[in-house]
């Protein structure tokens, strides 16, 4: 039997067909055993035999997980920018809303950040949202704008998914598009309860139906959970220098004498009963002197009494650039000390040596540096909240 033409070029284009099948599955086996393997994610882990510092790239459990990551300097929160801008391009595709409710991942801004605009910081509060059917007045939210819930309670609103958000009151002229509730996790008197959370909740429940509004938020369970894991972090962290002056004949100090020399070394005396050093390009407290005996100074007592000694006091969570701040602090207190006819004492009153005190510029300086690391700045709006009696 003859073929045609016709069925010759068929069989022809049949087995070119199969042949190209065949090549193109070989290449594409070829192609994946060659593909490099994927980079690990930055919050997969540290690198093995890597330190593992406190965090909260990952939330606050991370103080303590082996997960923790560093975070780097323009990465915030631990996540690469590639990995961020990777996300946002696949929210964009995926045409997620703007609108959505606050998450600690999407929400929160970055340490250098936090200083220009207050902002809900989902990574140290528990933020609820709340979305009104149509835009409402601030006003509208009275009734749980000064709830006393036993923590720190803020509240913000924005015109739309777009705008930024700013810190409302009842007085807050114009109707917001979506509200925020912030209740501050932790701070130097403990970790907010599960009680306190349940109360927050409720206050936002009450609050909805006037606007009307929805709102999720998480459990207050989880809450207290992660408020306790932010409470532990912040103990690990904290820090408090005291350097004490006192007679070296162990004379009491005239407190007229005492605070002549207070002030002119540029200190003043405050309505918490403790002298104050403000920087004065900030308003910034950097440091403060205090009774030794811890009692408040006041106006009458500097008159008509003396002390046994005084302590200056370095608060490193509270102030930016801590190290700087510990010279200042080591020089005033030298230079008062001589003025004084003291000298700088530790606490088992033995005289403070200069090696004695670069030892402790030495702590001062890694304490900050791991504040840093954990996304609490040293002097930021975060550390203020955190660390904060």
């Amino acid at each position: 039997m003859r073929l045609s033409t016709l069925q010759i070029g068929l069989i022809v284009a049949g087995i070119a067909l199969v042949l190209g099948v065949v090549v193109y599955n070989a290449w594409q086996l070829r192609r994946a055993r060659h593909r490099p393997e994927a980079p690990a994610r930055a919050n997969g882990g540290a690198r093995p035999g890597g330190r593992v510092e406190p965090t909260l790239a990952n939330g606050p459990a991370s103080a303590a997980s082996p997960a923790s990551t560093i975070p780097v300097s323009g990465e915030p929160f631990g996540i690469p920018m590639e990995e961020t801008e990777t996300l946002a391009d696949e929210a964009a595709d995926a045409g997620e809303s703007l609108a959505a409710p606050i998450t600690r991942s999407a929400m929160a801004d970055p340490p250098a950040a936090q200083g220009t605009h207050p902002q809900p910081d989902p990574e140290i509060e528990c933020v609820v949202t709340l979305q009104p059917v149509k835009p409402a007045a601030a006003g509208t939210l009275a009734a749980g704008l000064h709830a006393r819930l036993g923590k720190p309670l803020r509240w913000f609103g924005r015109r739309d998914a777009q705008a930024t958000w700013q810190r409302v009151t009842g007085d807050t002229p114009g109707e917001f598009g979506e509200f925020a509730a912030c209740l501050l996790l932790a701070d130097r008197n403990g970790a907010a309860t599960r009680a306190q959370i349940e109360a927050f909740h409720q206050v936002v429940a009450e609050l909805a139906p006037r606007l009307p509004a929805a709102w999720s938020a998480a459990t207050a369970e989880d809450e207290a959970v992660r408020a306790e894991e932010l409470d532990r972090l912040c103990a690990e962290l904290d820090m408090q220098i005291g350097l004490t002056i006192q007679k070296a004949d162990g004379s009491p100090i005239p407190g007229t004498k005492l605070r002549g020399v207070a002030e002119a070394a540029g200190f003043r005396l405050a309505p918490t009963g403790r002298f104050e050093y403000v920087q004065e390009e900030t308003g910034a407290v950097l440091y403060t002197l205090q009774n030794a005996r811890g009692e408040l100074f006041t106006a009458d007592a500097m008159r008509a009494s003396s002390f046994p000694g005084v302590v200056l006091v370095l608060d490193v969570p509270r102030v930016a650039d801590p190290p700087r701040a510990f010279d200042q602090l080591r020089l005033a207190a030298k230079r008062m000390a001589h003025t004084l006819g003291g000298e700088l004492v530790d606490d088992n009153q033995r005289p403070l040596t200069d090696t004695a005190l670069a030892a402790i510029r030495t702590q001062v300086a890694q304490a900050s540096e791991l504040l840093a690391r954990a996304q609490i700045d040293p002097g930021s709006p975060r550390a203020h909240k955190l660390f904060a009696a």
